[in-house]
């Protein structure tokens, strides 16, 4: 059943709808993008110091940037404008295609194929969408929540297969069967709608939301604060839909990032803030930074219940 053909569903037909997922533990993920889920082409455009003494261009990977972003005395940005170096990572109003749908597509084209791996938590990311999770995507780029959200909406259509998606949307169901409590018939196009709209999707430099912050900081200072901020976020949001649904059920959530100094921060933040704020939450942060360990290295800092991340 494929929820992107309008005569995939006859009216006479009842769409399948899993009641199991009322009886399944609430389990919630944070996903970085770039570097964790895929592996973007998108580039940052720097300016490297050579040992003449001579400043030249040099565009980087964001895993490259990842290394050497505290290096102020041999990379800067172009005329000392963030703005400028981070370019392919803002939304701007004349495009036809979003860069980051464009690289998206780019990413995934080889993955499908075969011919490349993605990264860490892409077949968590998938498993998370097929089971019908709710989830954030939280990545320290510049897009408007719009264009992520654009980007995850292709990735539903071009990575998960027929099956998949007919599962996704039979678990998508029996979570609205159990605890919205709605009667009526939806398409399967306005159920997977209903499950986009519940997710959250932060780019976090973007000036959207460092204006929801609060924040007058150039984006580029304040990658760790901003996640931070937004892992919050998603946490309350969370709970106002945990206790609408008025079910007590143990709660996990879990983080993964490719970047150690965003790992590190938000450790401390669930440490020193989170814990104390949801007790009864199990948070496992996977740290996704290094080649040879395919999903990451794992973090419990609180809670009891398993949290099988990466099966």
């Amino acid at each position: 059943m494929d929820p992107h053909d309008e005569k995939s569903e006859p009216d006479w037909q009842v769409p399948d709808v899993n009641l199991e997922v009322a009886k399944l533990p609430f389990k919630y993920y944070i996903f970085d993008w770039d570097n964790n889920i895929l592996h973007m082409p998108t580039r940052i455009h720097l300016e490297k110091k050579t040992k003449a003494g001579v400043w030249e261009p040099l565009a980087v990977s964001t895993s490259f940037y990842a290394l050497v972003r505290n290096d102020v005395e041999n990379y800067r940005p172009p005329g000392g404008d963030w703005e400028n170096a981070f370019r392919e990572f803002r939304d701007f109003s004349k495009e036809e295609e979003s860069a980051f749908l464009r690289d998206t597509r780019e990413a995934l084209h080889p993955v499908i194929a075969g011919e490349q791996k993605p990264g860490p938590s892409f077949r968590q990311f998938r498993r998370a969408l097929v089971e019908g999770r709710l989830f954030a995507i939280v990545t320290a780029r510049g897009h408007r929540s719009e264009t992520i959200r654009e980007g995850v909406q292709y990735f539903i259509s071009h990575v998960l297969g027929e099956e998949e998606r007919r599962c996704m949307l039979a678990n998508l169901r029996g979570y609205r069967a159990a605890y919205e409590q709605e009667e009526g018939y939806l398409t399967d196009e306005e159920v997977l709608e209903l499950y986009l709209d519940l997710n959250q999707y932060h780019g976090v430099t973007s000036p959207d939301f460092r204006a929801r912050m609060g924040s007058d900081k150039p984006g580029v200072d304040i990658q760790e604060e901003a996640k931070q901020f937004a892992i919050k976020d998603f946490m309350n949001h969370v709970f106002r839909i945990v206790r609408r649904s008025g079910v007590d059920r143990p709660i996990s959530v879990g983080f993964s990032d490719d970047d150690p100094r965003n790992v590190r921060a938000v450790v401390d933040f669930i440490e020193q803030e989170l814990h104390r704020e949801f007790p009864q939450v199990k948070f496992v942060v996977y740290d996704t930074s290094e080649a040879d360990v395919p999903d990451g290295r794992k973090i419990v800092v609180s809670g009891q219940m398993e949290l099988p991340f990466s099966s």
